[in-house]
């Protein structure tokens, strides 16, 4: 494995008078697993885009095989054998499994006409290279998130892909899925396939990976074996910062009356039987896959959705959510899983997404709103909870996931609920941004906020949640101390039957 695929020397890119790379080399060996680390912002898209060809470099070379570019068009990269899957994927939805893998083929031989019979013995090909089955004749759009990614694979395979560049490949897979992704991953390698693996998420990348280049504001920090870095040097060349990593402990609460308290909760397709008591000052759990039920038991207590039997008590006292504005009244707050449809306005600024709960606050005697009062307001909520801002008055969309994300905890936190449900607080935030949220939660909570975490991160589980409640096809089945479990053991309490 000593000879390199690709080598990138001194790439320069600046888009306006922002360098998004700065003289940034790079060696990628043939049959190695090579991981591209970086926050969010750190050059890691424009590398990946630079050497597939969608971006000209400013300065640098590029070498394939040998083979030196100054600039190369996406159509070389695809020639000298480098596949990118992106996020999205790049998929046809309304398209088959055997259309969605055989499509790249056709293009890529200058086939004017689609051959089906071909088409269909090309999937299935490359499925059986990977070792996975699936229906050929299933539409994209009906497929999960990971066999929608195995197709991205399989197409890629049947191109004679030299080298996979991944792009954060997990962020919406289950532990479960992320091992077999992990399986052909390695399969690939065997093969002789280089994969270069684009994340920021610590356990992950220390188990798929033999190097990592690091990347911090365009500048590569470092290139280093997997066997000559701990993660504390990891965090530290990512960010720039050290952290210290103590588990949180609530205070004792026996005798206490419980914040929280659900009994028998149950609605008809969705969960039955929920019981579970959250007390001030407490981070607690609940953890489970897609579809076992998490996130709707989030949205009923939030007022979203009405239960069809079983009680929720406050403070002691039995209530009942006729909407989410009554919820949001009785005390509780609600951080949706998708900031970016369920929890944002994108085309607002920064201070009316912060604000938005306090409009009657900032309204003068005429229902105005106060625009100073309203600044004002925003850019003291923006310092408190340390987001990196150019001005109030710009859009929100402007702004990294992190600090998007502390947008969003500084809206609901500053409306002093009860009770806070985070669901997914940190998906799509960098490591930074994930230690300063919680940060502010372990603050809240030792303020007396009672707050409950939807989360399958065994990183930010363990480390910052005192209790953890596992759930499993609607049930609760299990309690556990954050401190008592590791990857392998909640991958195994989430799946198990």
């Amino acid at each position: 494995m000593g000879e390199n695929f690709l080598e990138v020397k001194y790439l320069n890119k600046h888009f306006g008078g922002v360098q998004a790379l700065c003289d940034v080399s790079l060696e990628i060996k043939k049959g190695e697993i090579h991981c591209l680390c970086g926050e969010n912002g750190s050059g890691k898209s424009t590398l990946i885009k630079a050497v597939s060809g969608v971006y000209k470099p400013d300065g640098g070379t590029i070498v394939i095989s040998g083979k030196e570019y100054g600039f190369l068009a996406p159509k070389d990269a695809i020639l000298e054998g480098i596949q990118v899957i992106y996020q999205d994927f790049a998929i046809f939805p309304n398209l088959t499994v055997a259309e969605n893998i055989a499509v790249s083929e056709g293009l890529r031989n200058s086939r004017k006409f689609v051959n089906r019979k071909f088409g269909r013995k090309l999937a299935k090909e490359a499925l059986q290279m990977l070792g996975i089955e699936l229906d050929l004749d299933t539409r994209l759009e009906d497929l999960s998130v990971a066999n929608k990614q195995i197709v991205a694979i399989a197409r890629a395979v049947i191109n004679d892909a030299k080298m996979l560049i991944m792009d954060e490949p997990t962020t919406a897979l289950t532990g479960k899925e992320v091992r077999i992704l992990f399986q052909l991953i390695k399969k690939m390698q065997a093969s002789g396939m280089s994969v270069l693996f684009v994340s920021h998420k610590l356990e992950e990348v220390f188990e798929i990976a033999e190097r990592f280049t690091i990347l911090r504001n365009g500048k590569k920090i470092i290139t280093i074996d997997k066997k000559e870095l701990t993660r504390e040097k990891f965090l530290y060349y990512m960010t720039g910062r050290t952290f210290q990593e103590v588990p949180y402990e609530a205070d004792s609460h026996k005798d206490k009356t419980p914040l929280l308290e659900v009994k028998g909760l149950t609605k008809k397709n969705a969960f039955k039987d929920i019981n579970f008591r959250l007390y001030s000052g407490e981070i607690l759990c609940i953890s489970g896959l897609l579809g076992s039920g998490r996130t709707e038991l989030a949205k009923a207590l939030f007022g979203e959705y009405r239960p069809d039997s079983g009680s929720i008590c406050l403070e002691g006292k039995a209530v009942q959510f006729k909407s989410i504005e009554d919820a949001i009244s009785k005390g509780i707050g609600y951080v949706p899983e998708d900031r970016l449809t369920e929890g944002l306005f994108l085309k607002q600024s920064i201070e009316r997404n912060i604000n938005i709960l306090h409009t009657r606050k900032l309204t003068n005697r005429y229902g105005r709103i106060m625009g100073p009062k309203m600044g004002q307001y925003a850019g003291e909520q923006v310092d408190k909870f340390g987001i990196v801002i150019g001005g109030t008055t710009d859009k929100i969309s402007t702004l990294s996931g992190g600090n998007q994300q502390k947008c969003v905890l500084a809206r609901w936190i500053s409306n002093e609920p009860k009770v806070l449900i985070l669901n997914g607080p940190t998906v799509g935030v960098d490591i930074a941004a994930k230690f300063d949220i919680f940060k502010i939660l372990r603050k809240k909570a030792a303020e007396g906020l009672g707050i409950l975490v939807i989360s399958d991160d065994i990183s930010e589980i363990a480390g910052n949640c005192s209790r953890v409640l596992i759930m499993r096809e609607g049930r609760i089945t299990g309690e556990y101390k954050g401190s008592e479990l590791n990857e392998e053991r909640l991958s195994g309490l989430l799946v198990e039957s």
